[in-house]
């Protein structure tokens, strides 16, 4: 069936056709000669559809994405995903970049190719990493690693913005919660002197990049409060490589459970309700919450079956700020080094050897020694002096 524009179309040509002078079709119709003629010339062509509006979406747009690019993208991905490795938006962009791909497209062009081309479904199966030894830190007993990160902003419907600091024990799921105002260290250091002093001290914690965590881009080698308060009470903070998030897996997946258990259920409109609902989540959590990996323990059940002593801070309240710095301890950044070959921590470069490249290192700062060791696998193979 015709629309009332088609119809129109059809009535004015066959007029014309039968004679009917073009300025009493036009007026009619209200309508230009030169809408006339234009649909006059298309039935005359013999198109069969000569009446029916033609797409107006021009032919080529300058800003989309080259085919050349675009299936680059997709020999990536398809490459990635037949040798079982990671293959979504952010590992093809690192493969692009080491093939010298230019222009390079953004994450969000890589993401709408895959969508494109339905190249989105997930590798099905355990994921199991192929060729790329990566440092895996210990976890069979209480508080021998922590994962911790931090959530935000979130907002309440006080309104209240904050942001919430995790903590897990990779050995028995324990968490510990802290909500914050602010990023600044002195609000996040009361909230990890919190939470050890409710599940102990670790002897190894694992933070991503985030310069709540290290310091200072301009001054690289400063040691934030951070790494000086981890220092001070002998643990070693590890810090994942750049954009891995999933190197802290088990903390990002119990953020997930935070926002979907805790912050998207529990009614608060102010930092008191927010401080009990964080307490209150906490302890239920780790009382009632039960793990298959713990063979279907609660965190706090683990942690007693464990039957080991935990080390706690010797003061309640968080040391005086801001912190020395500390004259022995260590702490590690692993890194994936790509083709460029340099090693970039916190902002300053170093140039490592060809054999290093596409493997994860880890630099180890020795603060007493004032040495940063690099090893593979663990086994040191440069040593570089590194004065802070």
């Amino acid at each position: 069936m015709k629309d009332k524009s088609e119809a129109d179309r059809i009535w004015a040509v066959q007029r014309f056709l039968n004679g009917e002078k073009p300025e009493t079709i036009c007026s009619t119709l209200g309508r230009s000669r030169a809408w006339l003629y234009k649909w006059v010339d298309r039935h005359i062509q013999g198109d069969d559809s000569w009446c029916e509006s033609l797409s107006r979406r021009p032919l080529s747009s300058s800003t989309r994405t080259s085919s050349e690019i675009e299936e680059i993208v997709k020999m990536i991905r398809l490459s990635l995903y037949n040798r079982d490795q990671f293959c979504g938006a952010q590992a093809i962009l690192w493969e692009l970049e080491d093939l010298d791909v230019e222009p390079l497209p953004s994450l969000r062009t890589i993401n709408r190719i895959l969508s494109r081309n339905d190249l989105t479904h997930r590798r099905t199966g355990k994921y199991e990493p192929k060729g790329k030894s990566y440092p895996k830190l210990p976890a069979m007993l209480p508080n021998q690693t922590h994962q911790a990160d931090i959530v935000g902003p979130c907002y309440l419907k006080g309104p209240v913005r904050f942001y919430g600091l995790n903590v897990i024990d990779t050995a028995t799921c324990r968490c510990g919660l802290h909500p914050a105002m602010s990023k600044a260290a002195t609000d996040i250091l009361e909230g990890f002197w919190g939470i050890w002093t409710r599940m102990g001290l670790p002897e190894r914690i694992q933070v991503d990049n985030a310069m709540t965590f290290f310091g200072s881009y301009a001054h690289p080698r400063g040691m934030g409060q951070f790494i000086r308060l981890c220092l001070h009470n002998g643990i070693e903070p590890w810090f994942i490589p750049m954009a891995e998030p999933w190197r802290n897996g088990m903390v990002e997946k119990f953020n997930d459970h935070y926002q979907q258990k805790f912050l998207a259920k529990v009614a608060m409109t102010s930092e008191e309700d927010l401080s009990a609902g964080s307490s209150s989540f906490e302890h239920r959590h780790n009382s009632t919450y039960r793990y298959s990996k713990l063979g279907g323990k609660t965190p706090l059940k683990a942690l007693a079956s464990a039957q080991k002593s935990l080390r706690f801070p010797r003061e309640e309240n968080l040391p005086q700020m801001p912190l020395e710095k500390p004259k022995a301890g260590r702490y590690h950044i692993v890194r994936f080094i790509r083709s460029d070959r340099n090693l970039n921590l916190f902002g300053e470069i170093f140039k490592l050897p060809p054999e290093l490249a596409q493997e994860y290192v880890v630099a180890t700062i020795d603060v007493k020694e004032q040495k940063m060791k690099l090893f593979l696998d663990r086994t040191q193979v440069e040593e570089y002096d590194y004065k802070q």
